[in-house]
């Protein structure tokens, strides 16, 4: 696989504007092709960035010592329902009850990469819920570019609320031991942080590179926090020092780690923005937290 220094910084700063909407896909193309000398070479390059989903796999589908499921929420408007994936180890039971954690993917919907996060959890002992907030559009659709245009169409607030009924299922799941997480990653680290203003039984919260909640509603955070940031995220990084500031005068216990070099999305192995040693030392961390917080 390539990897984010095969790229400039320019490129890589484009691409994070194309993944986060801000250009589109031909906006990416045509500013791209300024950059590495033609439209076929900037095509190229938007290939090469794109995740391959099959080669960051860590644990496949039908692992004997984990359980896979899906479960469909009701949504507290009354409309229609949230579609999760369920990944629990083999053993969990209502007898057997093992810690809960939420998994909330990026701004593309629930696709492999988040439910191989959620498998990779059970592997660890943990129930991982997942859920799709692309549900009420037909679910992730098997291709990222129809997906993060689906995402646009969100009512956001609507998608809100959903979440915060799925953390609330999860937390009642029948094999849970009713001590619950959330991670989340981009869009789903922001979730973590808006569903920790809004979940005051929320035990522990890990968002990575994600944006923080509105500050007035931050001393109202109880869960323990671990913030994972990339260094070259300036975006995200901005926003840091004055949510920093809210979590201290609220007197929040967390965590906060920036890891130096990497890219926005370092944990997805997917894509070349990997970063091994700094994805491994932020999931052995997020590991500790929950281990610690939720038994």
């Amino acid at each position: 696989m390539t990897e984010a220094t095969d790229f400039s910084r320019e490129v890589l700063d484009l691409f994070d504007d194309y993944v986060h909407g801000a250009i589109s896909r031909r906006g990416f193309l045509d500013r791209c092709a300024g950059h590495v000398g033609g439209l076929a070479v900037a095509t190229s390059v938007l290939a090469a960035l794109a995740p391959n989903f099959a080669a960051g796999q860590v644990v496949p589908p039908a692992d004997k010592r984990i359980v896979t499921s899906h479960a469909d929420i009701a949504s507290p408007s009354g409309s229609g329902t949230i579609r999760a994936y369920v990944a629990m180890p083999a053993g969990a039971s209502p007898k057997h009850k093992r810690p809960v954690v939420l998994v909330i993917h990026e701004n593309r919907g629930l696709n492999p990469h988040i439910e191989d996060i959620a498998r990779r959890l059970a592997i660890d002992g943990f129930i991982a819920i997942a859920p799709d907030a692309l549900t009420a559009l037909g679910g992730y659709p098997g291709d990222e570019d129809r997906a993060r245009t689906l995402f646009g169409q969100l009512d956001q607030a609507k998608i809100a609320a959903d979440f915060l009924a799925a953390a609330n299922y999860a937390q009642a799941y029948p094999s849970g031991n009713g001590k619950l997480g959330g991670v989340g990653f981009c869009w789903g680290g922001g979730m973590v942080n808006q569903l920790a203003t809004k979940m005051p039984t929320l035990r522990a919260g890990v968002p990575f590179y994600g944006s923080p909640p509105p500050l007035d509603a931050v001393p109202a955070i109880k869960a323990e926090l671990l913030l994972n940031f990339a260094g070259n995220d300036t975006r995200i990084g901005a926003m840091w020092p004055a949510y920093e500031a809210a979590l201290k005068a609220a007197g929040t216990t967390y965590h906060a780690y920036i890891y130096p070099g990497v890219e926005h999305g370092f944990n997805n192995d997917t894509t070349p923005r990997f970063n091994k040693d700094a994805a491994a030392l932020a999931w052995a961390r997020t590991m500790e937290l929950f281990r610690r917080k939720l038994g």
